[in-house]
């Protein structure tokens, strides 16, 4: 890969790998590091990582460390709920709840199944380029694909049921 197709993937690839670590790490600050993190990795390795390979490769990359920042997270768990509340609309309120709920669902799932729904389902993704991500066959991103959403349904009808 040249300095010329390098900087054509940062141009064409940045936004999107950022958008996915955004949707898996929810805090800003932590999916610049992880973009920030594969692009570098992809530059260090850029003699071996064939330009037309490069998209997978990052976002591979990007999830990989996603993975490990996830679990370093789990270990260290900070309190950090010092929010101040103000009055919401009844719109923004319903939106806000939705938003938690689908929140709470993707929480749920297990990794592979979440990177998954946010990389078929929000960055609109190919079972084929999602799997090359993942490293898995078509049929095993279909499979996740579809136990994933039968959990989130499962889940939002419980959420009905307590309601």
């Amino acid at each position: 890969m040249t300095k010329e197709e390098y900087n054509i993937c940062v141009k064409e690839l940045s936004d999107r790998v950022y958008r996915f670590a955004l949707k898996m790490m929810k805090r800003e600050e932590e999916a610049h590091d992880v973009v920030q993190d594969a692009f570098e990795k992809l530059w260090n390795h850029r003699e071996k990582v064939l330009p037309e390979k490069a998209r997978s490769w990052l976002f591979t990359t990007a999830h990989n460390a996603m993975i490990n920042t996830i679990k370093r997270n789990k270990r260290v768990e900070s309190m950090e709920d010092n929010e101040v509340w103000e009055p919401m609309s009844r719109d923004e309120a319903r939106k806000y709840e939705l938003k938690e709920i689908l929140d709470m669902c993707l929480e749920r799932l297990p990794e592979t199944q979440k990177s998954i729904i946010l990389l078929r389902d929000i960055e609109g993704y190919s079972y084929s380029d999602i799997g090359e991500i993942l490293n898995l066959s078509e049929s095993h991103v279909k499979v996740y694909l579809f136990r994933a959403r039968k959990k989130i349904k499962d889940y939002i009808k419980d959420i009905r049921l307590l309601s």
